[in-house]
């Protein structure tokens, strides 16, 4: 006995042999049934070696108990110790299948089915599965029979003896003997009906490819002719005939009984689907695919195999129908129509599966059947050697004729099997229909042991699908691209390569506009024996790829030649998109996401050098004095004002770039970055970036100004106070620079003399940031101080203070919560700020006359403003719900509980409005929703500019340039709508609320 506390020798052995819960294992082992073996290494070690030793361990018990008496429980078990065969078999069923640990249970003798070890058995075929259901004379002995030779596959498929493929195959035998045994019942239970018709079983889908699952609907079709003899007149009743049988087969293979059911025979592929008739003839089959038969329709005839019933019939239907496939792809709209078809399969996901999903999701089986499909429909037209319904024997053939890569063939080759395999044993625990991945960690690890990952089987497992998943994702598309560089590049003589057509054709399939120019593109880009053309063809087929993803494909292969051409003789650019990670697919994703980056790209090209993960600094924002420094550092170096404003506006340009990629970057997301989750980051992170930017360039210009005209000190102090988007640190791509202009004369030196120097710095700093030239201009904009327009450029402190004392209206102290210094001198900036508090954060609040008049203000601009024909319920800036009704309802807030309220004392809208909302001042879920709009409001400018070039507050009509504005936003193609349906509801939300607290509605 064990001492207590002490754990036993057995129970230390359990564990080592992978059991989990090894007490309880302990205690089967001592059992009656076991006690005889419990130490027997050979079946300790057995156990140990399958995908769940508990499950194992539990189902050899359940067999045993189940087995008639003490003879038979002793032949098992003796033939289990000696016979290592049927120890691997069996123990290697029971670890991997509860489902058939119940089957054995409940048929006891059944593991004899398992004994035997020919040649014969190692790989079944439709012959051997047929004489294995031989026996079965109704639905539940066809059942029993079915599983037991389910059980003999299962067994050969986690031992190894089979390969995935192989099991794949067999199970589509497997399918092929049962349709035949169902509808021999079927025939045997009506003789007159058989008689009368003749029934052929066209298999579809995975049983017709030859690659069916453990667990799966059966696709079939069914074709019915009058047998011979048979009047054509009584034509419909030999269809009736027909129709009876095949209702009857599929019954007999899908209800359930006290063996449950094998598998649901699903007809949905026939033509009308469930609207059509179960079965037509074979002219009826014909006359609808000519004429009414959709894209996907025949996409799936790809896969057609006769498989029971009349076969002479069968034959006929394929070769009728055969010819018909190979001209779908000469159809109107044919890319469009599968495009969209496997658009709508990734959109029925539903959103709590997608990263679980092993066969729809994104690097899922689904990818890879579906490119081979595109392929094979594109180009087997002219190639019958790619006429299989087999999808790793099409790939093959894909590759040897050139159509794919074989490296990539390969590699797609091997990640469709890693996932095949995964799919075939979550479905084989339970024998259930499912293609998620478990989240259950006991679950996770009998998969990962069940795949040969014995240590640390579920980390094991996880980094081995998202491997495979993103090796999908990455070739689904090159598969189409490499073979397209083949095409045009001047390589050896003899090699197998695409014609002309063909290379147009897939261009076209992917997206491609104009495929004659990206032709051009890549001939450009990949032709010759140089080191250059030689990486361009290693980095083409992913670049295009990735362009193919965006709105505008033909857009970014445009780009990426004009960079290639400017960049492609120093030595540094391909080595960094080769080398670096990040490099080569931030750069596609910046070019093909609309004109701004890429146009601002152009004007400097060694930016690119940005998007790396190395020295470029990254994309990463700088801060205010990073930039500060590197501009007032260009200004000493150079000579006179108009060179030193010139290279300020390079640096400018380049840190536009910097913003813009990694606001592209971002929001589309990579394969090592994932999209950013939080859409407020992304807006805080482009307007703090672009209004640190401009104020260092202000900074800059200023001291260039000032040297140039007066040398190291001008006659009056000078500051620059930013106002607007710009002080509230707001700034988008296409905002004007809202400021105030400040001085105050030096001691000794008159009024006069100041404000003319003062006035001569604002004047030469609004020109010289307005210079035409190849960086984009900085406009200055001061409408906004005293008088308006109507007032001076600049004034002093005291006539700021003086007019602000006597003058001041309602909008300008509204306008004044977004007063920030930003440029020039610091205390005088200060100062100002100091004078401007009282105004913007009055002690006593608000009156109600300046309430009204703010809402009468705001009345105003809404009705004026508006540019005429333009949708308000599109508009970002002045629409219900947009940028203006949030901020003047935040800002109205500031206006009577800043002086009470500290954190409302900032310049920035969404601190200001987190800080009412702390404050009790503004609900939370009022708060939350203001926030929302505002965010996604700015987010549509941004998107608008970055499209565009140009900015806008509405969005574009052209089709192209609202898709890409969506893929900004996060809609994929074809969800232009869905878009602008999301903009109205969360502004119409925003709308209610800025009703209540701003109109006190």
């Amino acid at each position: 006995m064990t001492a207590p506390g002490r754990r036993s020798s057995t129970f230390t052995r359990l564990l080592r042999h992978g059991f989990t819960d090894a007490s309880a294992a302990e205690r089967l082992l001592d059992a009656g049934e076991l006690a005889a073996v419990r130490d027997d290494p050979v079946l300790l070690e057995a156990l140990g070696a399958t995908a769940d030793p508990d499950l194992a361990l539990h189902g050899l018990v359940r067999l045993l108990e189940a087995q008639p008496g003490p003879t038979a429980r002793r032949e098992l078990l003796d033939t289990l110790i000696a016979a290592k065969p049927l120890r691997d078999r069996l123990l290697g069923v029971l670890g991997a299948s509860e489902a058939l640990a119940d089957h054995l249970a409940r048929h006891a003798g059944d593991w004899q089915a398992l004994v035997t070890y020919e040649p014969r058995d190692l790989h079944r075929g439709v012959a051997e599965f047929e004489r294995g259901l031989a026996e079965a004379d109704d639905p539940v002995s066809l059942r029993v029979a079915y599983r037991r030779c389910l059980l003999s596959i299962a067994a050969r498929d986690v031992c190894g003896t089979i390969d995935v493929a192989e099991t794949a195959a067999e199970l589509a035998d497997l399918a092929t003997a049962t349709l035949r045994a169902a509808l021999a019942l079927a025939e045997a239970a009506a003789p007159e009906d058989a008689a009368l018709c003749r029934l052929a079983v066209i298999a579809m889908g995975k049983c017709g490819g030859h690659e069916l699952n453990y667990v799966s609907d059966v696709d079939v079709i069914f074709v019915g002719e009058p047998a011979e003899g048979v009047d054509e007149a009584d034509e419909a009743k030999a269809m009736r005939a027909a129709t009876a049988l095949a209702s009857h087969l599929m019954r007999i293979c899908s209800e359930t009984t006290v063996e449950g059911s094998i598998w649901p025979v699903d007809a949905n592929l026939r033509p009308e689907g469930r609207n059509g008739p179960l079965v037509r003839t074979l002219s009826s089959h014909l006359a609808y695919y000519q004429r009414w038969a959709k894209t996907w329709e025949f996409q799936a005839l790809l896969k057609a195999r006769p498989v029971a019933g009349d076969t002479a019939l069968g034959a006929e239907y394929v070769a009728a129908l055969q010819p018909l496939v190979w001209q779908a792809a000469d159809r109107e709209n044919f890319v469009a129509d599968v495009q969209k078809m496997r658009r709508r399969v990734v959109e029925t996901i539903p959103v709590a599966e997608v990263d679980r999903q092993l066969k729809l999701g994104p690097g899922g089986l689904r990818d890879v059947e579906f490119a081979v499909q595109l392929l094979q429909l594109v180009h087997g037209r002219a190639d019958t050697s790619l006429h299989s319904g087999t999808t790793l024997d099409a790939l093959e053939a894909l590759a040897a004729g050139g159509y794919v890569g074989r490296a990539d063939a390969a590699q797609l080759d091997e990640a469709y099997r890693f996932l095949r395999s995964m799919e075939h044993r979550i479905q084989l625990h339970r024998l259930r229909r499912t293609h998620l991945v478990p989240e259950d960690e006991a679950d996770l690890r009998r998969l990962g042991r069940s795949l040969g990952l014995r240590t640390d089987p579920v980390t094991g497992l996880m980094r081995a699908w998202r491997r495979h998943a993103s090796v999908v994702r990455r070739l689904h598309e090159k598969l189409f691209y490499r073979p397209l560089l083949d095409a045009v590049a001047q390589l050896a003589p003899g090699e197998t390569r695409l014609s002309a057509e063909a290379a147009r054709e897939r261009l076209v399939a992917l997206g491609y506009a104009d495929p004659a120019a990206a032709l051009r593109h890549l001939e450009a880009l990949a032709s010759g024996v140089t080191r250059k053309a030689a990486i361009q063809r290693t980095l083409l087929p992913v670049l295009l790829g990735w362009f193919a993803d965006s709105a505008d494909p033909d857009a970014g292969l445009l780009g990426f030649r004009k960079v290639s051409d400017a960049l492609g003789k120093t030595p540094w650019y391909l080595r960094l998109l080769r080398d670096e990670g990040a490099a080569a697919e931030n750069l596609a994703r910046v070019l093909s996401a609309g004109r701004l980056a890429p146009d601002l790209l152009m004007r400097a090209p060694e930016a690119v050098a940005l998007l790396g993960d190395g020295d470029g600094g990254g994309l990463a924002p700088r801060g205010r004095p990073q930039l500060e420094q590197e501009i007032l550092a260009a200004v000493r170096r150079a000579d006179g004002a108009v060179q030193a404003v010139t290279a300020a506006r390079g640096v400018r340009r380049r840190e536009l770039f910097r913003t813009a990629a990694a606001d592209i970057v971002g929001s589309y997301g990579t394969e090592a970055h994932p999209v950013e989750a939080d859409p407020g980051a992304l807006v805080d992170r482009v307007g703090a970036a672009v209004s640190d930017l401009t104020a260092a360039t202000l900074a800059g210009t200023l001291r260039a100004v000032v040297r140039e005209g007066w040398g190291d000190t001008l006659p009056t102090r000078f500051a620059i106070i930013g106002m607007g988007r710009f002080g509230g640190h707001e700034l988008g791509y296409g905002s004007d620079a809202d400021v105030l202009f400040v001085h105050e004369p030096r001691d000794g030196v008159g009024e006069r003399e100041a404000g003319d120097a003062a006035n001569k710095v604002v004047s030469e700093l609004r020109r010289l940031l307005q210079v035409p030239s190849a960086d984009p201009p900085l406009l200055i904009d001061a409408d906004l101080r005293p008088e308006g327009k109507s007032g001076p450029l600049v004034r002093t402190l005291k006539s700021y203070e003086a007019y602000y004392r006597r003058w001041s209206l309602v909008w300008e102290r509204h306008a004044l919560l977004r007063a920030e210094f930003v440029a020039g001198d610091a205390d005088l900036g200060r100062r100002f700020t100091e004078l401007v508090d009282p105004l913007r954060y009055p002690a006593d609040g608000l009156g109600e006359d300046a309430v009204r008049e703010i809402r009468r203000l705001k009345a105003r601009m809404e009705s004026e403003r508006l540019p005429r024909g333009a949708d308000p319920k599109l508009h970002a800036k002045l629409g219900p719900g947009g940028l203006s009704d949030v901020e003047w309802t935040v800002q109205l807030t500031q206006l009577r509980h800043g002086h009470t309220e500290p954190g409302l004392r900032t310049t920035r809208t969404r601190e200001a409005l987190a800080a009412a909302c702390e404050a009790g001042l503004v609900p939370a879920e009022h708060a939350a929703t203001l926030d929302e709009a505002w965010v996604l409001a700015t987010r549509v400018r941004n998107a608008v500019m970055l499209v565009r070039g140009r900015a806008g507050d509405t969005f574009p009509s052209d089709p192209r340039e609202l898709a890409a504005v969506g893929r900004y936003l996060g809609h994929g193609p074809g969800h232009a709508g869905d878009m602008l349906d999301e903009y109205r509801r969360t502004t119409r939300r925003a709308r209610a609320v800025v009703e209540e607290l701003f109109y006190g509605g």
